[in-house]
């Protein structure tokens, strides 16, 4: 038994101005791993693909493994770089296999292209009719109907911030290798609602989406081969942005079809929960410096990673400096010229720079602005380190080269690539233990829940500046589908 294991993934905010060439894929190398290097890199890891070769393992099969290629979210992908990518794949399905398996994302969006996965689906089905696929997505996935149309099996994860990846490939591998041993018949369902829920009142750990995918987990536990609901990713401005859900059942349409409007109705119901309310950015600090106990979570969620920030923007660390917050630590900002100019420095030496505010955001109309610091350079890094967990356990993480730059009261992160902070190996790598800080300042969402909620003792939301905006009224929606809520305060969900 032969099978294709491949990722592909990226969320693309389309409001983002961090471009995403081949290179971002690679991250820190020439091309994304591939071949044996893929093997080599995921097998046993918290990911999706991960759970994909485990299981194919397990099942005795042949790999084939043609590229694993992942991004931090960010601007439209280019197109070389989604044909590269997409190329490797479709040529390996092309020499011939028994199924398919995707780690893919839900939410890229090319410079051509609303649903780069779609177009991808479409063009295994063309290569290979009858081919077995089967599809891991994100929490985040914006649906579209041709991902449905050519895929045989999908899962979506069921936890936000995502710490159940490999599962979620095992679930997909799983109901394939079933599929191919006469012992299931995929039946695949989906349906959405327009709606675009706030990403930071999509929690599951809270809120109205821990009711959803509780009951996604309840339905796989009653008989359903996959139930997934997509809370979607709003920071896309394309047609079909918003919460959908797919129902995979062991040959009963019916039963697929009502857990799926079961789903659809529960969240449209609670649409009103999905809005979420800003707090102006004084008023958080303000509150920040009343609590004695930390470490306090200092959350700069208008600009992450995770969504497509630029993670530059100064604001709320400018609103810290200013408020004479102490004992913080700070991640990240992205500035690989500042990282060139204090490795140049050394450790050791008291610099004065300008930090941060270099990239353009004219999707919100918005400059860029550098804040001067000064501080002393006290750690140099290669900026590499695994994910201790529970997110992404043991997959490598590569910031770039990175300094920490300590203020006497702060001490910032600098680094050369984006990342994340949903785990506790960001900071611990670097020299700095969270855990004795006060506050600890993290350009993030929700992720940062996989690492940083067992240590918090409170968490202060501070509604800064970014292309990531939890302002609805900053974007410029011109494609995604009206009405819609809660763009549009509307009762009928029927189209």
């Amino acid at each position: 038994m032969r099978v294709v294991i491949a990722m592909m993934e990226h969320e693309t905010n389309t409001f983002s101005p961090v471009p995403t060439p081949l290179a971002r894929f690679a991250r820190g190398r020439d091309t994304p791993p591939e071949g044996p290097e893929v093997l080599a890199a995921y097998r046993r890891t918290g990911s999706g693909i991960g759970g994909m070769i485990d299981t194919a393992e397990k099942w005795g099969a042949e790999i084939v493994a043609p590229i694993a290629a992942n991004a931090w979210p960010s601007g439209p992908v280019e197109d070389e770089a989604y044909r590269y990518i997409t190329d490797r794949i479709a040529e390996a399905v092309d020499k011939g296999c028994d199924a398919v398996l995707l780690d893919l994302h839900g939410a890229m969006v090319t410079r051509a292209l609303d649903d780069g996965e779609g177009a991808l689906l479409a063009r295994l089905r063309r290569i290979a009719p009858g081919i077995p696929i089967g599809v891991s997505l994100d929490m985040h996935t914006n649906l579209y109907p041709e991902m449905v149309e050519n895929a045989t099996v999908i899962a979506g994860y069921q936890t936000y911030p995502h710490i159940d990846q490999h599962r979620t490939g095992v679930r997909a591998a799983e109901a394939i290798f079933r599929m191919l041993d006469g012992k299931a018949n995929p039946v695949m369902v989906w349906g959405n609602r327009p709606m675009l829920p706030h990403v930071m009142r999509q929690g599951s750990e809270f809120g109205p989406n821990k009711l959803l995918q509780d009951r996604c987990i309840a339905m796989e536990e009653e008989g359903a081969l996959a139930a997934s609901l997509f809370v979607g990713f709003p920071h896309a401005d394309i047609s079909l942005a918003g919460l959908s859900s797919v129902i995979v059942t062991d040959g009963d349409r019916a039963r697929a079809e009502a857990w799926r409007d079961e789903l659809l109705d529960q969240a449209w119901k609670s649409r009103e929960a999905f809005v979420y309310r800003i707090e102006p950015l004084e008023q958080s600090l303000a509150r920040a410096k009343q609590v004695s106990e930390g470490p306090v979570i200092l959350l700069d969620h208008y600009d992450n990673a995770a969504s497509g920030g630029t993670m530059d923007t100064m604001t709320v660390l400018k609103g810290i400096l200013d408020a004479g917050l102490e004992n913080v630590a700070a991640f990240a900002i992205h500035d690989p010229d500042a990282v060139a100019e204090m490795m140049r420095a050394g450790i050791g030496a008291e610099v004065t720079l300008p930090l941060g505010g270099k990239i353009d955001m004219p999707s919100i109309g918005m400059k860029g602005e550098p804040l001067v610091v000064s501080g002393r350079v006290r750690l140099i890094s290669d900026g590499r380190y695994r994910n201790i967990g529970p997110a992404s356990v043991g997959v490598l993480m590569d910031m770039g080269p990175s300094v920490v730059l300590d203020t006497g009261k702060v001490e910032i992160v600098v680094i050369s690539r984006h990342q994340e902070p949903n785990d506790l190996g960001c900071l611990l790598s670097l020299g700095i233990d969270p855990r004795q800080r006060r506050f600890v300042m993290l350009k993030s969402r929700v992720h940062w829940r996989a690492g940083f909620a067992p240590i918090m003792k409170d968490v202060i939301e501070c509604a800064g500046t970014g292309v990531c905006t939890s302002d609805y009224s900053m974007l410029k929606f011109r494609k995604v589908r009206r009405p819609i809520y809660p763009l549009d305060l509307i009762n009928d969900p029927a189209p």
